[in-house]
């Protein structure tokens, strides 16, 4: 039984855009070149309905929920009412979000659709609306919600058109607050790193991403990708891109060379979210991607099959990575991008807060919505295990889909690396958080790459990543989560 969760910074982005529509044009939305950035204040069948022929006289009664003449709303409202049917309840919900003026018109309808009061406001009635995945939208929804992005920002159609194919529910697809695509999170491709001897912009303290692979080691500081939430980059000879959502709190490392294509794909941020999670899209194709899950959702890609290989990456702080590895690069300031890089100088309230700024359902569990977990997948399995495991740093013998794992983390820097566990238990070799003790009474040494024992032994680093709580359980949700006795 999932939960009402609070949604943090929803009234400010309502405030934001109603304010668009009062001063706008005769459909009262805003023209592109005023939305600059976002306000900082799982996988389901398709729906199907929409991609049928469009039925125009329901996508004109959707786009007149918009306008600000009075008498053509209420037409529409009362055409809608009148038709009894409840496949309009998802353009109402939408309506909901951008007209606060007439939101109780939006309600008196959504009620007699319904027969259920959600509240008063519009994250109320999406969490009704995914928790209500029988509600089929009416054909034509694809071509209506394409037309209402593409006044905040043409670039919305290159990802949401009549006939789109997707596997989610496009009535959850919702806009991120900013320009679609690189206009409004410019993905960082390819950009320059500088020596940490050069890196005095960093604190001590300051958590970064950290990937080392073949000798090629690097690290992402957090209050630059905050920032642009992606990059692309050649590591140690592999391509990949750093998916990164804000929103849910996770990293992930994926691969970007796919079989059959010669050149790697180069994904940046659409602007549109799915349950508090970001879409992420490929150059190539324009298709939607799940960030959580590595699969497309939405595009031409939907139901290729096509799932993203991750890799090892970890969160710690500059002074841990920098010292753990002298070597490494880092990210220059010098991004191409003008942008406020100082600490906290983005999403601290979001960050600071237990509550999320756009609306997703949160299971119900031993975690409190944004709990941080560290997630791991193999083939036909899936876990999480609580952040506060690793509090002042500990090592975790686990097993995951009928494979041995151990991971070893400090909770204080949001730090967790997973390694094959080899049939051992091991445990801190007398308090040095770089050598540990297995069961067998062997010495094995930590490295970014593998634990290695004696003569050779390698148990090798395996992927994983931190998460909010609410995030694991929205796209892992069969995922079981580690007890703590």
């Amino acid at each position: 039984m999932a939960r009402r969760i609070g949604v943090f910074s929803v009234l400010a982005v309502l405030i934001l855009v109603i304010s668009w529509f009062v001063i706008g044009g005769d459909k009262g939305l805003p023209e592109p070149d005023t939305v600059a950035q976002r306000d900082q204040s799982t996988d389901i069948s398709p729906t199907g309905a929409e991609l049928g022929q469009p039925d125009e006289a329901l996508v004109e009664h959707g786009r007149n929920l918009f306008t600000n003449d009075f008498a053509t709303r209420n037409a529409a409202l009362e055409a809608i009412r009148a038709r009894g049917n409840i496949d309009m309840v998802p353009a109402l919900v939408m309506a909901m979000r951008y007209r606060e003026d007439a939101r109780y018109e939006y309600i008196s309808v959504l009620k007699d659709l319904t027969g259920d009061d959600a509240g008063t406001d519009w994250p109320a009635w999406m969490l009704w609306q995914e928790s209500h995945p029988d509600v089929m939208p009416f054909a034509g929804f694809d071509l209506f919600k394409s037309d209402i992005l593409a006044t905040v920002d043409p670039g919305y159609r290159d990802f949401i058109y009549q006939g789109v194919a997707h596997n989610i529910r496009l009535e959850e697809a919702v806009w991120g607050g900013v320009r679609a695509g690189s206009n409004g999170i410019p993905p960082l491709n390819f950009s320059a790193q500088i020596s940490a001897d050069e890196a005095t912009y960093l604190n001590d303290d300051d958590l970064v991403f950290g990937i080392s692979i073949d000798g090629d080691t690097r690290a992402y500081p957090l209050r630059l990708m905050n920032w642009h939430e992606m990059f692309n980059d050649t590591i140690g000879g592999v391509d990949l891109a750093l998916a990164y959502c804000t929103l849910c709190g996770s990293g992930i490392l994926y691969e970007t060379k796919l079989d059959g294509r010669a050149e790697p794909m180069i994904f940046g941020s659409s602007g549109l979210l799915y349950r508090s999670n970001k879409l992420m899209y490929d150059y190539a194709t324009n298709s939607l991607w799940n960030q959580f899950t590595g699969r497309p959702v939405v595009g031409e890609l939907t139901g290729s099959g096509i799932e993203l290989k991750t890799r090892p990456v970890l969160i710690t702080s500059w002074a841990a990575w920098s010292e753990k590895h002298p070597e490494t690069t880092v990210l220059s300031l010098e991004t191409g991008h003008t942008r406020d890089y100082s600490p906290g100088a983005i999403y601290a309230d979001y960050f600071d807060s237990p509550d999320l700024m756009f609306p997703a359902q949160v299971k119900d569990g031993p975690q409190e919505a944004k709990d941080f977990v560290f997630g791991m997948t193999v083939p036909g399995a899936e876990k999480a295990w609580p952040l506060t495991l690793f509090e002042g740093g500990a090592v975790v013998n686990d097993t995951v889909g009928g494979h041995d794992v151990v991971l070893i983390g400090d909770a204080a820097t949001r730090t967790v690396r997973a390694y094959e566990g080899g049939d051992l238990d091991f445990e801190f070799f007398e308090g040095n958080d770089e050598l540990l003790a297995a069961d067998n009474g062997s010495q094995w040494t930590l490295t970014e790459d593998q634990l290695t024992g004696p003569d050779g032994q390698a148990l090798i680093r395996q992927p994983g990543h931190i998460a909010y709580w609410f995030a694991w359980t929205s796209f892992r949700s069969q995922a079981p989560v580690f007890e703590v006795e």
